[in-house]
């Protein structure tokens, strides 16, 4: 079935709208916590709002946010369910990638955002178990290829139409050539195996998908690699994805910090230095959050994807998530013994939170990049 959607504008209407659903998906977050199911009512609530066409531009059916306003959105929704953040902000950060596609002129990228916006499919990623060098092989037949391999850490897996993914074509290591493409969940030979009982983030049901000689048509392919280089496809999917996931640590830090807060002004005497440690906390969300819209801001809409623009992303990706990390750190300290009871949400905002530094680029490895960089520049 194919829907129209109302196009939203100001930063405030789409903020509103992931609240909306924030409080929806907060209502069951506890249960999906506790048992490391899917997030499936949040996602009920973004298909009869809209919200899954929320980077898909007005014009193609979608609701027009910016890459801004995505990030916005996504911190909002985190306030309320860390899981129900997470896991649609590969969604978002896919049709980013769509969006900038399109709007490069590439020819399938279009009809992939209207179905988006239309039909409602949902987009899943393997690329923070595949990286640089995948271990899925891709054999080329008639018409297209054959891919086998399994995929790990895939977020949304059991809700997701399309999952986002690649393999190397030929024996894997120097000289071989990566291929990205998208895999229906419905192809045959396709499977999901429940892997995901973690520390945090367990609503997000991201569980490894197996794909056992299925075929990709060649014009499912939509670009090409070399193996072991984070270049082409790979770099443009990245530096979509680092601003958004930012967005969504920060929000589950911003309710830790909310939570915090609330219990301190409940009391008619606060320990001693509480209002010094919801100062810090405040003034660290603060600073990560305007690094992380300002990076948008010095990048540019539609950036040219190569090294400047990626280190760009990823020094406030590194920022955002490890001050979530600090602030989630304080508020159970400034709450006291009643975070550490599992019905607090701040002892689950605490294990959420300690997802931000896995994600691609890992922080020491971002300095490393930043660092090795500068010299080579000062080398010249």
């Amino acid at each position: 079935m194919t829907t129209t959607l109302q196009p939203l504008s100001t930063d405030e209407q789409f903020v509103a709208l992931a609240a909306d659903i924030g409080r929806r998906a907060a209502e069951h977050e506890p249960e999906h916590d506790r048992d490391a199911t899917f997030v499936a009512e949040a996602y009920d609530a973004m298909r009869e709002t809209g919200y899954l066409g929320l980077a898909v531009p007005a014009d193609l059916g979608g609701l027009g946010a910016s890459w801004r306003q995505v990030v916005l959105a996504q911190h909002e929704l985190a306030r309320w369910s860390g899981s129900a953040s997470l896991a649609s902000a590969m969604h978002h950060y896919l049709t980013l990638v769509h969006r900038y596609r399109h709007h490069r002129g590439a020819p399938d990228a279009g009809a992939t955002l209207r179905r988006i916006a239309g039909e409602g499919i949902v987009l899943a990623t393997s690329g923070g178990s595949d990286w640089v060098s995948p271990t899925t092989t891709a054999v080329e037949v008639d018409g297209g290829y054959l891919f086998t391999g399994r995929k790990s850490f895939c977020s949304q897996a059991p809700g997701a139409t399309v999952l986002a993914t690649s393999a190397v074509l030929g024996e894997p290591g120097p000289g071989a050539e990566v291929l990205h493409a998208g895999v229906p969940f419905s192809s045959p030979g396709v499977s999901l195996v429940d892997t995901w009982d973690t520390l945090g983030m367990r609503g997000t049901a991201s569980q490894d998908v197996v794909l056992d000689d299925v075929f990709v048509p060649a014009e499912r392919v939509v670009g090409r690699r070399p193996y072991g280089e984070l270049t082409g496809p790979l770099l443009v999917a990245v530096l979509h994805f680092a601003p958004v996931i930012a967005g969504v640590y920060l929000g589950v830090a911003q309710g830790a910090y909310d939570e915090a807060l609330r219990l301190t002004a409940s009391k008619t005497a606060p320990a001693a230095g509480a209002a010094r440690q919801l100062g810090e906390m405040q003034s660290r969300l603060r600073v990560a959050r305007w690094g992380v819209l300002g990076a948008l801001e010095e990048v540019g809409e539609y950036p040219e994807a190569g090294p400047v623009a990626l280190r760009t992303v990823l020094v406030a990706k590194r920022h955002a998530v490890l001050e979530a990390v600090a602030v989630t750190d304080l508020a159970l300290q400034v709450a006291g013994g009643a975070a550490f009871y599992r019905r607090s949400p701040l002892e689950r905002a605490y294990r959420d939170v300690r997802g931000g530094p896995f994600h691609p680029t890992p922080p020491e490895a971002t300095l490393v990049e930043v660092g090795e960089a500068a010299l080579a520049e000062a080398r010249r």
